[in-house]
Protein backbone atom coordinates (compact mmCIF):
# COMPACT_ATOMS: atom_id res chain seq x y z
CA UNK A 1 0.00 0.00 0.00
CA UNK A 2 1.06 3.53 -0.73
CA UNK A 3 1.91 6.17 0.94
CA UNK A 4 -1.32 8.12 2.01
CA UNK A 5 -2.41 11.46 1.34
CA UNK A 6 -3.59 14.71 3.33
CA UNK A 7 -4.83 18.31 2.38
CA UNK A 8 -4.59 21.37 4.10
CA UNK A 9 -6.36 23.96 2.40
CA UNK A 10 -5.40 27.98 3.52
CA UNK A 11 -8.67 29.70 3.37
CA UNK A 12 -8.56 32.53 5.83
CA UNK A 13 -7.55 35.20 3.68
CA UNK A 14 -10.25 38.59 4.09
CA UNK A 15 -9.50 39.48 0.55
CA UNK A 16 -9.47 43.54 0.93
CA UNK A 17 -9.06 43.89 -2.70
CA UNK A 18 -12.45 42.35 -3.44
CA UNK A 19 -16.10 44.17 -3.87
CA UNK A 20 -17.52 43.05 -0.81
CA UNK A 21 -15.07 43.09 2.54
CA UNK A 22 -17.41 41.58 4.39
CA UNK A 23 -16.87 38.50 2.14
CA UNK A 24 -14.72 35.67 2.84
CA UNK A 25 -12.37 35.67 -0.36
CA UNK A 26 -12.75 31.86 -0.66
CA UNK A 27 -16.89 32.49 -0.65
CA UNK A 28 -16.72 34.19 -4.21
CA UNK A 29 -18.75 32.07 -6.29
CA UNK A 30 -16.92 30.94 -9.87
CA UNK A 31 -19.96 29.52 -11.91
CA UNK A 32 -22.26 29.51 -9.08
CA UNK A 33 -20.11 27.37 -6.62
CA UNK A 34 -17.53 29.37 -4.03
CA UNK A 35 -13.46 29.10 -5.19
CA UNK A 36 -13.11 27.36 -1.93
CA UNK A 37 -15.41 24.40 -3.32
CA UNK A 38 -13.84 23.72 -6.66
CA UNK A 39 -10.08 23.53 -4.23
CA UNK A 40 -11.87 20.79 -1.72
CA UNK A 41 -13.47 19.03 -4.57
CA UNK A 42 -9.69 18.46 -5.94
CA UNK A 43 -8.72 17.13 -2.98
CA UNK A 44 -11.26 14.76 -3.04
CA UNK A 45 -10.46 13.62 -6.29
CA UNK A 46 -7.07 13.41 -5.20
CA UNK A 47 -8.44 10.74 -2.69
CA UNK A 48 -7.07 12.52 0.20
CA UNK A 49 -7.43 10.28 3.51
CA UNK A 50 -7.97 13.79 5.24
CA UNK A 51 -8.56 17.08 4.06
CA UNK A 52 -8.57 20.22 6.69
CA UNK A 53 -9.54 23.78 5.67
CA UNK A 54 -8.09 26.58 7.87
CA UNK A 55 -10.64 28.98 8.15
CA UNK A 56 -10.32 32.66 9.59
CA UNK A 57 -12.44 35.75 8.07
CA UNK A 58 -15.56 35.51 7.76
CA UNK A 59 -15.55 31.34 8.70
CA UNK A 60 -18.87 30.39 9.78
CA UNK A 61 -20.27 31.22 6.06
CA UNK A 62 -17.24 28.92 5.37
CA UNK A 63 -17.82 26.31 7.51
CA UNK A 64 -21.31 26.04 6.88
CA UNK A 65 -20.95 26.11 3.45
CA UNK A 66 -18.32 22.99 3.53
CA UNK A 67 -20.82 20.85 6.18
CA UNK A 68 -23.39 20.71 3.16
CA UNK A 69 -20.86 20.14 0.28
CA UNK A 70 -17.93 18.02 1.90
CA UNK A 71 -19.00 16.95 5.52
CA UNK A 72 -15.55 15.04 5.70
CA UNK A 73 -13.86 17.93 5.53
CA UNK A 74 -11.90 19.33 8.92
CA UNK A 75 -12.23 23.29 9.40
CA UNK A 76 -9.71 24.40 12.18
CA UNK A 77 -9.38 28.61 12.70
CA UNK A 78 -6.78 30.33 12.35
CA UNK A 79 -6.78 33.56 14.91
CA UNK A 80 -4.99 35.49 14.47
CA UNK A 81 -3.48 35.25 11.50
CA UNK A 82 0.02 35.33 11.91
CA UNK A 83 1.10 34.42 8.17
CA UNK A 84 0.87 31.04 5.97
CA UNK A 85 3.40 29.18 8.20
CA UNK A 86 1.27 29.75 11.04
CA UNK A 87 -2.01 28.85 9.09
CA UNK A 88 -0.71 25.73 8.61
CA UNK A 89 0.78 25.02 12.10
CA UNK A 90 -3.24 24.90 13.16
CA UNK A 91 -3.70 22.09 11.31
CA UNK A 92 -0.99 19.44 13.50
CA UNK A 93 -3.45 19.12 16.11
CA UNK A 94 -6.18 17.07 13.50
CA UNK A 95 -3.37 15.20 11.01
CA UNK A 96 -1.11 14.22 15.03
CA UNK A 97 -1.27 10.86 13.94
CA UNK A 98 -1.08 11.38 10.29
CA UNK A 99 2.30 10.06 8.75
CA UNK A 100 1.81 9.99 5.14
CA UNK A 101 2.66 13.62 2.40
CA UNK A 102 0.85 16.48 2.94
CA UNK A 103 -0.55 18.53 0.09
CA UNK A 104 -0.86 22.41 0.58
CA UNK A 105 -3.18 24.38 -1.52
CA UNK A 106 -4.96 27.65 -1.15
CA UNK A 107 -8.40 28.27 -1.27
CA UNK A 108 -8.40 31.20 -3.57
CA UNK A 109 -6.39 29.29 -6.39
CA UNK A 110 -9.00 27.17 -8.40
CA UNK A 111 -8.13 26.84 -11.16
CA UNK A 112 -5.26 24.14 -10.49
CA UNK A 113 -5.85 20.54 -12.33
CA UNK A 114 -5.81 16.72 -10.88
CA UNK A 115 -3.62 16.42 -14.03
CA UNK A 116 -0.37 19.22 -12.62
CA UNK A 117 -1.44 18.03 -8.58
CA UNK A 118 -0.98 14.42 -9.77
CA UNK A 119 2.39 15.23 -11.19
CA UNK A 120 3.62 16.91 -8.60
CA UNK A 121 2.79 14.60 -5.88
CA UNK A 122 4.45 11.86 -8.16
CA UNK A 123 7.49 14.07 -8.57
CA UNK A 124 7.56 14.75 -5.04
CA UNK A 125 7.83 10.55 -3.93
CA UNK A 126 10.23 9.89 -6.65
CA UNK A 127 12.95 12.09 -5.36
CA UNK A 128 11.97 10.84 -1.67
CA UNK A 129 11.96 14.80 -1.20
CA UNK A 130 10.81 16.18 2.35
CA UNK A 131 9.33 19.05 0.18
CA UNK A 132 8.27 19.51 -3.02
CA UNK A 133 7.19 23.10 -4.01
CA UNK A 134 5.16 23.45 -7.57
CA UNK A 135 6.34 26.78 -9.14
CA UNK A 136 5.83 28.91 -12.55
CA UNK A 137 7.54 31.28 -14.51
CA UNK A 138 5.69 34.76 -15.33
CA UNK A 139 6.98 37.75 -17.75
CA UNK A 140 5.87 39.46 -14.59
CA UNK A 141 6.45 37.89 -11.11
CA UNK A 142 5.98 40.97 -8.99
CA UNK A 143 4.05 39.95 -5.68
CA UNK A 144 5.28 36.73 -5.73
CA UNK A 145 8.09 34.63 -4.05
CA UNK A 146 10.98 34.25 -5.84
CA UNK A 147 12.70 30.60 -6.68
CA UNK A 148 16.57 30.49 -6.33
CA UNK A 149 18.49 27.66 -7.62
CA UNK A 150 21.73 26.57 -8.01
CA UNK A 151 21.75 27.71 -12.07
CA UNK A 152 19.88 27.35 -14.68
CA UNK A 153 17.53 24.21 -13.95
CA UNK A 154 19.56 23.29 -11.16
CA UNK A 155 18.68 22.16 -7.52
CA UNK A 156 16.53 24.79 -5.70
CA UNK A 157 18.82 26.32 -3.06
CA UNK A 158 16.33 28.91 -1.73
CA UNK A 159 12.17 30.60 -1.68
CA UNK A 160 12.90 34.57 -1.15
CA UNK A 161 9.17 36.44 -0.57
CA UNK A 162 8.70 39.72 -2.28
CA UNK A 163 9.55 41.84 0.41
CA UNK A 164 12.24 40.62 1.52
CA UNK A 165 13.95 40.04 -1.97
CA UNK A 166 17.04 42.07 -3.56
CA UNK A 167 17.15 43.93 -6.71
CA UNK A 168 18.72 41.12 -8.02
CA UNK A 169 16.42 38.68 -6.90
CA UNK A 170 13.28 40.34 -8.11
CA UNK A 171 14.43 39.77 -11.53
CA UNK A 172 14.11 36.05 -11.07
CA UNK A 173 10.57 35.15 -13.57
CA UNK A 174 10.11 31.73 -11.84
CA UNK A 175 7.77 32.33 -8.33
CA UNK A 176 6.47 30.02 -5.52
CA UNK A 177 2.74 29.29 -6.24
CA UNK A 178 1.69 28.46 -2.64
CA UNK A 179 1.76 24.69 -3.51
CA UNK A 180 3.33 22.23 -1.91
CA UNK A 181 3.96 18.31 -0.74
CA UNK A 182 5.63 18.00 1.98
CA UNK A 183 6.51 14.85 4.23
CA UNK A 184 3.88 15.43 7.08
CA UNK A 185 6.57 14.38 9.80
CA UNK A 186 9.40 16.93 8.38
CA UNK A 187 6.87 19.46 7.87
CA UNK A 188 5.68 19.99 11.36
CA UNK A 189 9.18 19.50 12.84
CA UNK A 190 10.35 21.78 10.53
CA UNK A 191 7.62 24.48 11.60
CA UNK A 192 9.22 24.18 15.20
CA UNK A 193 11.96 25.99 13.82
CA UNK A 194 10.58 28.98 11.53
CA UNK A 195 10.44 32.80 13.40
CA UNK A 196 8.86 36.08 12.59
CA UNK A 197 12.24 37.71 11.45
CA UNK A 198 11.03 39.28 8.66
CA UNK A 199 9.47 42.03 6.29
CA UNK A 200 5.87 41.46 7.55
CA UNK A 201 6.47 39.69 10.94
CA UNK A 202 4.58 36.73 10.02
CA UNK A 203 5.68 33.09 10.23
CA UNK A 204 6.37 32.29 6.75
CA UNK A 205 6.14 28.63 5.48
CA UNK A 206 8.79 28.87 3.24
CA UNK A 207 10.81 29.31 5.71
CA UNK A 208 10.72 25.73 6.75
CA UNK A 209 12.98 24.95 3.53
CA UNK A 210 15.80 26.68 5.49
CA UNK A 211 15.66 24.05 8.34
CA UNK A 212 15.05 21.23 5.72
CA UNK A 213 18.69 22.86 3.80
CA UNK A 214 20.19 23.12 7.11
CA UNK A 215 19.91 19.68 7.61
CA UNK A 216 20.47 18.45 4.44
CA UNK A 217 17.12 16.92 3.77
CA UNK A 218 16.33 16.68 0.01
CA UNK A 219 14.01 19.75 -1.47
CA UNK A 220 12.22 19.14 -5.20
CA UNK A 221 10.67 21.52 -7.47
CA UNK A 222 7.95 21.02 -10.48
CA UNK A 223 7.34 23.85 -12.59
CA UNK A 224 3.93 24.30 -13.97
CA UNK A 225 3.04 24.03 -17.66
CA UNK A 226 0.17 26.50 -17.78
CA UNK A 227 0.76 29.50 -15.27
CA UNK A 228 -2.81 30.36 -14.98
CA UNK A 229 -3.82 27.40 -13.23
CA UNK A 230 -1.80 28.70 -10.34
CA UNK A 231 -2.71 31.78 -10.49
CA UNK A 232 -4.52 33.33 -7.04
CA UNK A 233 -7.63 35.07 -7.00
CA UNK A 234 -7.28 38.92 -5.62
CA UNK A 235 -9.61 41.20 -7.72
CA UNK A 236 -12.52 41.14 -9.04
CA UNK A 237 -10.90 41.44 -12.75
CA UNK A 238 -8.84 37.93 -11.44
CA UNK A 239 -12.20 36.31 -10.50
CA UNK A 240 -13.67 37.18 -13.78
CA UNK A 241 -10.90 35.59 -15.60
CA UNK A 242 -11.01 32.55 -13.51
CA UNK A 243 -15.01 31.94 -14.57
CA UNK A 244 -14.20 32.06 -18.32
CA UNK A 245 -11.20 29.87 -17.96
CA UNK A 246 -13.15 27.64 -15.78
CA UNK A 247 -15.89 27.62 -17.99
CA UNK A 248 -14.34 26.77 -20.98
CA UNK A 249 -13.15 23.73 -19.12
CA UNK A 250 -15.21 20.20 -19.20
CA UNK A 251 -16.23 19.27 -16.00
Amino acid sequence: MGKQLAVVIMAAGKGTRMNNPSMAKVMYAINDRPMVEWVVDLAARLDAARTVVVVGWQKDSVIGHLATTHPSATCVEQNPQLGTGHAVMQAEAPLRDFTGDLLVLSGDVPMLTEGTTRALIEAHRAAGAAATVLTAVLEDATGYGRIQRDGPGGAVTGIVEQKDATPVQRAIREINTGIYVFDAGKLFEGLRHITTDNAQHEYYLTDVFRHFWRNELPVAAVVAGDPREVAGINTPAQLEEARRLLAGRRS
